[in-house]
């Protein structure tokens, strides 16, 4: 049996008064009707142009496209056999030309014809352009229905894809003006209409009664002042697998109803809306997708926990990234008494790959707080989960518990494979946690060894990561930052407060890189704060701090 397709091309060609024939650029013939086969003496589709047919047909199409843009007349003349024949370009959105092969004497109705395609394909140009100019869904359907009711009819609906009976709806008027809202929809009450929200092909405007168009399905002021609808067109808006929605075409009762004609082309710019649509909404959820996982990803932002400063600064590896392969987290106690505990790690790679790791490692730190008491713990069970996953990345960390007690703050540090924190004493001194350990995810054992450290008030302790000191720049861009660099920037900040020392440390770091390429950087600042707690007055705002 003859695909649905094949018989749908050849009625089609059939339907076509004249012989055409239509050729790409290079003047290979594409398709070839049996009378033009006829004329060229039995040519088809594959067969270059200039064997096929006679000079100054093939030249024609040559001239034509050289000069299709510089004014020159478009179409040739000359013998095909016995006849006398005119040969009328018309060039198509591919670049091909179809070529209407007119007997010398009858150039007019299909001259007209002709003009007619080109406006139409000129307009389809126009459309997809503006279609396509926007990802906003909201947008485009604004556009699609403005388009329809100033091209195509005198009012156009787009009804979108909806959540049960509710669906956004857009009614626009020739005039200009449109409207959009979501609003219950009773498919059912507009003939074809179920149908097109499936993506079932058009009912013939024929087929459809005006006078059942439903009230919510009337652009507001369309009939008032022109008298009752004179016809209406329902057509599809085919999307990328699934329909994007369906436009709804009417006309007022003066106007002609659709002809075949115009009910084709009407689909021809439902396919290009419903693909602009469809575009629009894949952008809009995988963008509403993208921020939900990001919200997880990005850094937490860090406050006062239990008398203690923190502050945390992040810069990922790219200006069009927000997340990498750096991290930290500050968890509170579960009471009062309890330490705080806060982590900064830093996995193998940057970028998006680099980022998932980084989500699973925090989720599953989240899950061992249980165990934030002991480091060694945390880590050995930190590095079997990486260990039995399927990534081949590992990590390094830096795990801290800090407690306030008489004013000052005692620091547990414990390094994965991490470079030791730093600790800025409050005469502008910076020393070193004596703390070390292997790589989180390496090696099947864990070894780590935990210092102990004592903040007096205005004393800052510093977790970093290698993208700080590893960062290239300066005035040729080959020199590394380098740890020295990093202490001499902490010996300036002593008893300044933690949101001080991450900024300024981010900012004399990034102006060391400048535009250059470099690795994602964090920073986690604990500071012992130069304050007293004093409970809060009411008993329920939060607390202040006095000097």
């Amino acid at each position: 049996m003859e695909p649905t397709s094949s018989r749908n091309v050849t009625q089609a060609r059939s339907r076509v008064p004249y012989p055409t024939l239509t050729v790409d650029p290079g003047g290979r013939i594409l398709s070839c009707d049996d009378r033009a086969g006829v004329l060229l003496g039995g040519a088809g589709a594959g067969t270059l142009l200039v064997d096929a047919a006679p000079a100054w047909l093939s030249d024609a199409h040559s001239d034509f496209l050289l000069h299709r843009d510089d004014g020159v007349p478009a179409g040739a003349w000359g013998r095909l056999g016995e006849r006398t024949m005119d040969a009328l370009p018309s060039r198509r959105a591919d670049g091909a030309v179809t070529w209407w092969l007119v007997d010398g004497g009858e150039p007019g109705p299909v001259l007209e014809q002709l003009e007619r395609e080109r406006t139409r394909s000129r307009l389809l140009q126009e459309i997809s352009s503006e279609l396509l100019a926007s990802l906003n869904v909201d947008r485009c359907m604004e556009v699609t229905a403005a388009l329809a009711a100033e091209h195509l009819a005198d009012a156009a609906v787009i009804v979108g894809v909806g959540s049960g009976r509710t669906h956004p709806v857009t009614w626009a008027i020739a005039d200009g003006s449109v409207t959009q809202s979501r609003i219950a929809v009773d498919v059912e009450e507009l003939p074809g209409l179920s149908e097109a929200l499936l993506g079932f092909p058009p009912v013939p405007s024929r087929w459809i009664d005006p006078s059942l168009t439903p009230s919510w399905a009337i652009p507001e002021g369309f009939a008032r002042d022109a008298g009752e609808i004179g016809s209406v067109v329902v057509v599809p808006l085919p999307g990328h697998g699934l329909p994007a929605g369906a436009v709804v075409l009417m006309r007022h009762s003066r106007e002609a109803a659709f002809t075949e004609s115009e009910e084709t082309f009407a689909r021809l710019f439902a396919t290009r809306a419903g693909a602009a649509l469809s575009a629009a909404r894949i952008y809009a959820e995988q963008t509403h997708i993208t921020s939900i996982l990001m919200r997880e990803l990005l850094p937490p932002k860090l406050q006062r926990v239990q008398g203690i400063d923190f502050s945390g600064r992040y810069r990922p590896s790219a200006v069009n990234e927000r997340v990498g392969g750096d991290f930290y987290d500050v968890y509170p106690a579960d009471d009062e008494d309890g330490e705080a505990f806060g982590v900064l790690g830093d996995v193998c790679g940057k970028g998006l790959e680099a980022a998932v790791l980084t989500g699973k490692i925090r989720n599953t730190v989240h899950a061992l707080l249980p165990f934030a008491g002991d480091h060694a713990r945390v880590l050995t069970l930190l590095n079997s989960a990486l260990l039995t996953s399927h990534h081949t990345r590992f990590a390094t960390m830096v795990l801290a518990s800090a407690v306030r007690r008489d004013g000052q703050v005692r620091l547990r540090l414990t390094s994965g494979g991490h470079p030791p924190p730093l600790i800025v004493r409050a005469d502008g001194s910076v020393e070193e946690a004596r703390t070390r350990g292997t790589l989180i995810g390496a090696l099947p054992q864990v070894t780590v060894s935990t210092a102990t450290v004592v903040l007096q008030p205005g004393e800052t302790c510093l977790l970093y990561s290698d993208g700080i000191t590893e960062a290239h720049g300066g005035p040729l861009g080959d020199r590394m930052f380098g740890e020295e660099r990093l202490r001499s920037v902490l010996s300036e900040c002593a008893g300044l407060p933690a949101e001080a020392i991450t900024e300024r440390v981010h900012m004399v770091a990034s102006q060391w890189v400048g535009d250059g390429p470099h690795d994602d950087m964090a920073l986690l600042a604990i500071t012992a704060p130069r304050s007293s707690h004093l409970t809060a007055v009411d008993g329920h705002t939060r607390g202040r701090f006095t000097p």
